[in-house]
C-alpha cells in the first residue's frame, strides 16, 4: 500500500498548531521503554543548556510498541519552552519510515536543523545535541555523520562492508554510514521527505545508508562529528543481525546501480572535518561467539556451496571452500579474497532482476566468515590497535576498485547477451538450531 505521508492525522494538526520552529530532533523507536525516557533526557537538557534560546521540538516516531515506550516518552517532563510530540507513524514498519515521519515534520516546520538520535542509547549524553547541531547551524553543513569510539566487536556490518563499500565508491572516508545518529539541515530534510523511496528496504534498516549515500551524490556539505563513546544495545553478529544485514545490503547495492555513473568516476578518497568530542574514554566489551560464527559459515558452506561456485571466481571459491576446513583456533578469510568476494556479489546483484534477497542471503555465512576472521586476528589487540585492521582493509578496497568495474561489466554484458538466472533454490540455514549447539546447558 502506497502512502502519502507518514504523519497520522492528529501528529500532522499538532505539528499544525506549533505552526515553526528551529531545532527538531528526532527519536525512532519500537519497544524502547528502559532507554526512551534517558534519551529524552538527555535531548531535553542538551537543548536547554545549548540552545535555550531556539524553539525546540522534540520528535517520537513510534513503530507501535506493544510495551510501555510511548507511555513513557509522554510522561516525561521535558522544559516548559519546548514541545514534545508523540507519535506512531504509518506505513510499512521499519527505521525508515520512522525516520520519514521526522523529515516529514522537520519540513512542515521549516527548522533550521533535524537531529536524529537512536532509542536505544546509554551513552547519550548532553553534550551529544551540541555535537550534532553546531556544525550545521555555526559551519554551514548540511549533513554530519557520527565518529564513535566502539568496541572493536561491535559495528561489524559497518566495519567489514559498509564503510569499505561507502569509501571506495563515493571517495569520502565517512567512518560511520549507518550510525543512526546524524544530523541535517533544512534542505536536506525536505529532499529525504520528497524522495519515492518508501516501499523498499530504505523504509528499514536501509535508511541510513540510503541517506548517507545521498548526500554524498547530493553534493551536500558533509562531516563528521564525534559524539563519544556508544553504548547500546549491542547485539552478537551469530544471532541477532540477519534482517539488518540483508536489508543494509539489498540498499547498499541498490544504491550501487542507481548511481553507477558517479562512482565509476571516483577514484581514492578523502577525509572530512570531524568536530565535537576530544578524548579517547575506553568503550564497553562487546562478547562475541566465535566458535558459533564459524560453525554458521561451514553450515553455509555445507549447503550453499554449489551455489557459490557459480556466482564467485575460482580464485574466491577456492578460497571460500579452504577457509571452509580451518578450526576456530586458525580460522582465517583473507582480506584480498574479502573484497573480491564483496565485489563479485555486488556486480551479481547488478543484474539478478529477481529472489535479490535469497542473493543477499547467501552472503551472510560469509559475513560470518569474515567477522570470525576478524574476531581471530584481532583477538589480543585492542580496540584502537583494531581500528588499524579496519582502516588496512578499507584501503584494500579502494585499491581493488577497477576489478569492481571489471567484474561489473563483464556481469552486465552477460546479462545483456542472455537470461539471468531467475530463481535460487536457496536453502534456510537455521541459525537457532546452530546456536543452541553453542549455548551453556
Amino acid at each position: 500500500m502506497h502512502y502519502d505521508t507518514a504523519l497520522r492525522a492528529y501528529t500532522a494538526k499538532r505539528i499544525e498548531e506549533i505552526d515553526s520552529a528551529d531545532i527538531l530532533v528526532g527519536v525512532p523507536c519500537y519497544n524502547n521503554e528502559s532507554t526512551i525516557v534517558h534519551v529524552i533526557q538527555m535531548i531535553t537538557h542538551g537543548l536547554a543548556k545549548h540552545y535555550g534560546g531556539r524553539r525546540s521540538v522534540i520528535f517520537i516516531a513510534d513503530g507501535g510498541s506493544t510495551d510501555d515506550t510511548r507511555e513513557a516518552a509522554k510522561e516525561f517532563q521535558i522544559k516548559p519552552w519546548q514541545e514534545k510530540i508523540v507519535s506512531i507513524y504509518r506505513g510499512p514498519a521499519g527505521k525508515g519510515t520512522a525516520l520519514r515521519s521526522v523529515f516529514e515534520a522537520a519540513a512542515r516546520l521549516n527548522v533550521s536543523v533535524c537531529a536524529m538520535v537512536d532509542s536505544d542509547l546509554r551513552s547519550i549524553t548532553a553534550d551529544w545535541v551540541q555535537y550534532l547541531l553546531d556544525p550545521v547551524l555555526e559551519k554551514g553543513y548540511q549533513f554530519v555523520a557520527p565518529v564513535y569510539v566502539r568496541h572493536k566487536y561491535d559495528g561489524t556490518i559497518t566495519n567489514n562492508i559498509v564503510y569499505n563499500l561507502t569509501r571506495a565508491l563515493y571517495g569520502k572516508r565517512i567512518r560511520q554510514p549507518i550510525g543512526g545518529d546524524f544530523a541535517i539541515s533544512r534542505d536536506v530534510a525536505k529532499f529525504y521527505s520528497e524522495q519515492d523511496v518508501w516501499l523498499t528496504d530504505v523504509a528499514r534498516f536501509g535508511i541510513d545508508i540510503w541517506m548517507t549515500t545521498s548526500a554524498i551524490t547530493q553534493g551536500f556539505r558533509i562531516c563528521q562529528s564525534n559524539l563519544g563513546v556508544k553504548i547500546h544495545d549491542v547485539k552478537d553478529p551469530g544471532q541477532h543481525l540477519g534482517p539488518m544485514f540483508r536489508q543494509v545490503l539489498s540498499a547498499l547495492f541498490s544504491l550501487m546501480e542507481r548511481y553507477e555513473s558517479y562512482w565509476k568516476s571516483v577514484r581514492g578518497s578523502e577525509t572530512l572535518e570531524i568536530f565535537g568530542f576530544e578524548g579517547a574514554p575506553e568503550p564497553e566489551p562487546v562478547k562475541v561467539n566465535l566458535d558459533l560464527l564459524v560453525d554458521l559459515f561451514k553450515t553455509g558452506y555445507q549447503q550453499l556451496s554449489p551455489l557459490w561456485r557459480d556466482i564467485f571466481d575460482e580464485d574466491s571459491f577456492k578460497q571460500i571452500s579452504q577457509t571452509a576446513c580451518m578450526d576456530a583456533k586458525d580460522f582465517h578469510l583473507p582480506t584480498e579474497s574479502w573484497v573480491k568476494i564483496l565485489y563479485e556479489l555486488a556486480a551479481t546483484y547488478r543484474h539478478w532482476t529477481v529472489n535479490r534477497d535469497k542473493l543477499v542471503d547467501m552472503m551472510t555465512p560469509l559475513y560470518y566468515a569474515r567477522v570470525a576472521s576478524f574476531v581471530r586476528q584481532s583477538r589480543d589487540m585492542s580496540s584502537r590497535e583494531a581500528e588499524e585492521l579496519v582502516e588496512e582493509q578499507a584501503l584494500r578496497f579502494e585499491e581493488q576498485k577497477e576489478y569492481l568495474i571489471k567484474i561489473w561489466d563483464e556481469k552486465s554484458a552477460m546479462a545483456a547477451r542472455s537470461e539471468p538466472s531467475a530463481k535460487i533454490e536457496c536453502p534456510v540455514i537455521n541459525c537457532e538450531d546452530v546456536a543452541q549447539r553453542h549455548s551453556p546447558l
